[in-house]
């Protein structure tokens, strides 16, 4: 029954990707990051630049043109996917000025965008369906272990956990795996307990002080509806060759399969396969200023990110064997922290983070791009003199709470602050060179602010303030509306 709906779901699959392919109007767009990068700002600030005339999107070349006559929204097109609420996140940015929740599970909108084509034999009024994907980052490293066994899992897991940056957070979990005897009659009380202690690390590696990138699996730390089910209760156990029925060490591998069956795949088959085009979006700047051990777990996490892509251009004959994700952008956030002549240097970071990524997807055709960006700019710059130097400051209005040379903000006044640079050389954020990154040293201030007052645009509408949006546009869409 398995292979039948398998083989269902690619003839339902294929149909519509050709259909799409042909005719052009139809285009599905994932967007995913690892914690707290940004997705759900993101996906709110692109609804309102592409359904409110006037945005400020000059290098959006089909907007800078004049081209698009408006963006709708739909109503939601899949009955079984929470819609996105973008009217919702739209009044806590603009309104209320606070940073809307993130994302804790699927959601999905569509929006029809009505343009005239530039040139070609199909010239002239025509509009693209666009269905925007929302999920979390940990979903999307939860894929790999499709082709992982219990035991190739478990190695991984315990290698990883052994690392210098994981090490001290995985103490507690590693030394009560190190006391099991994974060979004993299954317990419901021990499986419970090592899945406890294991989710507490997972939890602590994301914290803000370490800024590590999450392990799979994903949903341990969002477990939504799952919460407390066998399929959640199992963790990572030593050893290699085939468990003895009846023993804890075949229950963990039984739940294991599960949660590969029951949750990984019908995410796959039923979500990610669809896609066509994919932004992946990076809190570079919180892994930096954690120091270089959590930028190179980011690294690692990058890479495992690409190997869940069946990336590759897509054409009409692939399309009719398996519709295949042609584009894919990694975007580097918050790019709004950093004064402009730091943006770049953000870019090369990620770009040098991501290379070993973008080799494997350009060896199959797919498009690669990566920008520093800000999809909703909560800061402007300034130029502030100390004695007699001018320097450059960006200034915002910290979150309650936050702390500046002693001073703690009520979210109300405005601050400004010197971020400092990045190294003109990416190679030394890995190495920590260049910047004083390590703990307890830090010359990189990453201070929260909240969200700008909105700018009125051309017709009288709320306009976000951004920092490349626009090229984020051009890339993802852009062709599709030439």
């Amino acid at each position: 029954m398995s292979l039948l709906s398998d083989l269902a779901f690619e003839a339902r699959n294929t149909a519509r990707s050709v259909a799409d392919y042909v005719t052009g109007t139809g285009l599905r767009l994932g967007v995913t990051g690892l914690s707290r990068a940004g997705k759900t700002v993101f996906i709110t600030a692109l609804v309102q630049a592409l359904t409110t005339r006037g945005a400020r999107l000059p290098v959006f070349a089909a907007a800078a043109e004049g081209r698009i006559s408006r963006g709708i929204l739909q109503p939601q097109p899949d009955d079984g996917v929470p819609r996105f609420a973008v009217e919702d996140h739209l009044v806590a940015l603009t309104v209320e000025r606070r940073w809307p929740e993130s994302t804790r599970r699927i959601s999905e909108i569509r929006i029809t965008i009505d343009f005239d084509r530039k040139a070609g034999w199909r010239t002239g009024p025509t509009s693209l369906t666009l269905d925007i994907v929302d999920y979390p980052g940990e979903w999307l490293l939860d894929l790999p272990l499709l082709g992982k066994s219990y035991a190739q899992w478990s190695a991984e897991t315990l290698d990883a956990s052994a690392a210098a940056a994981r090490a001290p957070l995985a103490a507690d979990w590693r030394g009560h795996t190190a006391m099991l005897d994974a060979a004993a009659p299954a317990s419901e009380e021990e499986a419970r307990r090592c899945a406890e202690l294991f989710t507490r690390y997972l939890r602590a590696s994301r914290g803000d002080r370490y800024a590590l990138s999450t392990l799979p699996p994903g949903r341990f730390l969002m477990p939504g509806d799952l919460e407390g089910t066998p399929m959640l209760t199992f963790a990572p156990l030593p050893g290699s060759g085939p468990a003895k029925p009846g023993s804890l060490a075949a229950m963990m591998e039984r739940r294991y399969e599960s949660y590969k069956a029951l949750v990984v795949k019908p995410f796959f088959r039923d979500h990610f396969a669809r896609l066509d085009r994919q932004i992946v979006l990076v809190d570079a700047l919180s892994a930096l200023n954690s120091g270089p051990a959590a930028v190179r777990d980011l690294q690692n996490a990058l890479s495992d990110v690409l190997q869940a892509y069946r990336a590759g251009r897509s054409n009409l004959l692939s399309t009719l064997f398996r519709p295949r994700i042609d584009r894919i952008l990694f975007a580097a956030t918050k790019a709004d922290h950093l004064h402009h002549t730091s943006h770049d240097r953000l870019e090369a970071i990620l770009r040098l983070l991501v290379a070993r990524a973008i080799a494997k997807a350009e060896d199959v055709g797919a498009g690669i791009d990566v920008i520093a960006m800000a999809a909703v700019r909560a800061t402007r710059e300034a130029s502030v003199k100390q004695g007699r130097d001018a320097l450059d400051a960006i200034v915002g209005t910290p979150l309650p709470g936050e702390v500046i040379d002693g001073e703690t903000f009520d979210g109300l006044a405005e601050a400004a602050v010197f971020p400092g640079e990045l190294p003109r050389d990416p190679k030394l954020a890995l190495r920590g060179d260049g910047l004083a990154l390590a703990e307890g040293d830090n010359d990189y201030r990453f201070v929260r602010f909240r969200p700008p007052l909105p700018e009125t645009g051309p017709q009288g509408g709320p306009v976000l303030p951004h920092i490349r949006l626009d090229r984020a546009l051009q890339f993802l869409i852009g062709d599709r509306l030439a």
